[in-house]
């Protein structure tokens, strides 16, 4: 076998052997449940993507991070059926309780059947609440 052909199969082989991983980060804290979805079916090298994961009622605090991966097993699957189908490895890692204790959160209350007058007052302590501590400040109608 001549030197060219043999750096070109091994071009290949490395190329093939490669495994495709993607992560999203959603800024959020990272909490310790993980969904794992390791044969998501997508058809077509990816453009029929797989069915979506449901988070909702799995991650009450939402999503911190997605990644999806083809894994060395997945690429030869996909390999086999021509790209018809390329199975692929889904895991979501749900976000963790949020990061500001009860302390420093703050809170402003008003009736529920407060007049205008006093529901804008309410709006304005909590802006001024706001900016005075940098925090998120809930607006309580009780």
């Amino acid at each position: 076998m001549t030197r060219s052909r043999l750096g070109t199969l091994l071009a290949v082989v490395v190329v093939l052997s490669g495994c495709y991983h993607a992560t999203i980060e959603t800024g959020l804290p990272p909490g310790n449940q993980t969904l794992e979805k390791p044969w998501a079916s997508s058809w077509i090298y990816g453009l029929v993507p797989p069915q979506t994961v449901e988070t909702a009622s799995r991650c009450p605090n939402g999503v911190a991070r997605v990644e999806t991966q083809q894994s060395f097993v997945n690429g030869l699957v996909g390999l086999i059926t021509f790209g018809i189908y390329t199975p692929m490895t889904i895991v979501v890692t749900c976000a963790g309780p949020d990061p500001m204790d009860e302390a420093d959160q703050k809170a402003v209350s008003i009736r529920l059947d407060a007049n205008i007058e006093e529901k804008q007052h309410a709006f304005h302590d909590a802006a001024m609440l706001a900016a005075r501590h940098g925090v998120p400040v809930l607006l309580k109608f009780e």
